[in-house]
């Protein structure tokens, strides 16, 4: 079930009130994100985004996004990156990163989330990498894994578990081979990592009724600029930004257990369901209604969700009713190729490498 944004309404189910998808209106947006049964340990994400921007956070598995039309901003601790049609952003878990459209066009994508665990089994049956895998460039040009990205994906909406089983393993094998490396040895850790990853572990016992962030360097004997400081470098991102990545992480795993949103939002720290739902939807992508009722793989045919677009995040949503939509399309196609330099320009922002 697509979410789509076209003339100031966000409509799940990708259609406008006449039934028809919402996409000759150019500053239309529109997300799915779900799950295919037959693909355990992988989610998928195809969008086009505009306005929306994702704040900091991160994943705990892989990220492997292919752009088809527009280009998207990376924010990482290092830089921005660009990606464009035919290069592709991968992210280890735990990478700390900012995404957000670079032009007035905004970007659209596919996106597969696999888990450390699908990646370690597919790199250890290939032998394509020893020891734990990862990949060392986060955006690279590659053509023919962004198509392959993207027929993963329609192998997946049309229900050909062969095809989207083999083209998953196929593309992860041949980014592996290209791209991946092994995971560097961890160095000692300092008394500061040593601070912050006992600080972590205490926030996650405290997502509900967190300390301040003097009385969590209190805890474990440091002031709390330099607990602040060890946190972002560790994870790259302060303590309540880390935090609020958390929740909706837990929230997703309640959702998808089959709780309510507004359970889970209290379960989890944040005041009420409209907070939830502004922060789930600005780090998923998607609103937490739409995403629990894919992993029910509920489908009201004749019931989309007629949303407005500055309401979708704040408050609960009107319900309209528009005409069964027909099936759900490609969301676009690749315009051009990248160009054959394999690492995409890194155009440095101050905010961006905070």
């Amino acid at each position: 079930m697509a979410v789509t944004c076209t003339n100031g309404w966000f409509v799940e189910g990708g259609l406008t009130q006449n039934g028809a998808m919402a996409r000759s209106a150019g500053k239309s947006e529109w997300a799915r994100h779900w799950r295919y049964e037959q693909l355990p340990g992988l989610d998928l994400l195809r969008a086009r985004y505009v306005r929306h921007t994702f704040p900091r956070h991160s994943h705990d598995g892989f990220v492997f996004g292919a752009v088809t039309r527009g280009v998207e901003a990376v924010g990482l601790p290092d830089g921005t990156l660009h990606a464009g049609p035919g290069s592709v952003v991968m992210l280890n878990p735990e990478v700390a990163h900012t995404a957000r459209a670079a032009g007035p066009d905004g970007w659209a994508y596919a996106t597969l989330y696999p888990s450390a665990e699908v990646v370690a089994e597919i790199a250890a049956e290939t032998g394509t990498v020893r020891g734990t895998a990862v990949f060392g460039e986060p955006i690279v040009s590659d053509p023919q894994a962004s198509r392959m990205i993207n027929d993963v994906h329609r192998a997946a909406e049309q229900g050909n578990a062969l095809a989207a089983d083999s083209l998953l393993r196929v593309v992860l094998a041949r980014l592996l081979r290209a791209h991946g490396t092994s995971l560097a040895a961890r160095p000692s850790r300092s008394a500061g990592a040593t601070a912050a990853a006992r600080a972590r572990e205490f926030l996650e016992e405290r997502l509900a009724d967190p300390p301040s962030l003097e009385a969590l360097a209190a805890e474990f004997g440091t002031s709390p600029f330099a607990l602040l400081r060890a946190f972002r470098d560790a994870y790259g991102m302060p303590p309540h930004t880390w935090l609020t990545n958390a929740r909706v992480r837990v929230a997703r795993r309640l959702l998808e257990a089959g709780t309510a949103p507004a359970e889970a939002a209290v379960a989890v720290g944040f005041t009420d369901q409209p907070h939830l739902n502004r922060h789930f939807t600005r780090i998923v992508g998607v609103p937490p209604g739409a995403y629990q009722r894919e992993r029910k793989n509920v489908q009201e045919q004749d019931a989309p969700l007629l949303v407005p677009c500055e309401a979708w995040q704040t408050r609960q949503h009107p319900q309209t009713y528009v005409e069964p939509r027909p099936a759900l399309p490609a969301p676009g196609t690749r315009t051009r190729q990248a160009s054959p330099t394999r690492r995409s320009s890194v155009t440095r922002s101050a905010s961006e490498s905070r």
